[in-house]
């Protein structure tokens, strides 16, 4: 598979029109989410084409309350496919065990594994998927930046960004013409800063 040639191809494309060819050559495709701001845009776009694709949720127990009642409208708005991950340890535990350590620290990196790694890795493990639908977008961070809609994993899974080169207004714009919801107040604690990796993409 020609990635250069095929992101060449879906550069200029819809997000639809990517979903669709990405669903052509999939076997087991899943849909990965942690209902940050502008996850229903592409819940909605792979749904509308999978309805019974699988959504991996990969909570790690510090979301706002906003944002857990922003994943159940729409959850039960798009009658989505959720299968729930979580960390092995609960949060009460790892308050008193571990907190939330300072970035850049040894306890942070195990922090980050614990909350999101590892439920990740074991949800992948699981599914075992040869396409990752994901709404990784272009101007995120500086790595995004260097990325394509379409890449491969190190594992040699097919992922895919459908929405890797549209902007924030055009994202709310798509949200607010299918009626969706989005939600702002969201919290993630391996992430000191909105721009900053947290191991899944790089």
């Amino acid at each position: 598979m020609d990635l250069v040639k095929i992101n060449e191809q879906l550069k200029s494309r819809s997000p639809e029109a990517i979903i669709e060819w990405a669903l052509s050559v999939a076997k087991q495709p899943v849909v990965t989410t942690n209902f940050r701001p502008f996850e229903s845009a592409i819940l909605h776009a792979v749904s509308a084409q999978s309805p019974t694709i699988p959504v991996l949720w990969c909570d790690t127990g510090y979301n706002t309350p906003d944002t857990y009642r922003s994943a159940k409208t729409t959850i039960d708005q798009l009658s989505l496919n959720i299968d729930l991950y979580v960390p092995a340890q609960t949060v009460a535990f790892r308050n008193v065990t571990l907190g939330i350590p300072e970035v850049d620290t040894p306890a942070h990196d195990e922090f980050t594994k614990q909350v999101k790694l590892e439920p990740f890795s074991r949800a992948m493990a699981n599914y075992q998927p040869d396409v990752w639908f994901t709404n990784l977008r272009k101007d995120q961070t500086d790595h995004r930046n260097n990325m394509d809609a379409i890449s491969k994993t190190k594992d040699g899974i097919l992922k895919v960004c459908p929405f890797f080169y549209w902007s924030e207004r055009e994202l709310n714009d798509y949200i607010e013409s299918h009626s969706l919801h989005s939600e702002d107040n969201y919290y993630d604690p391996t992430k000191a800063l909105a721009n900053r990796e947290c191991g899944l993409h790089t």
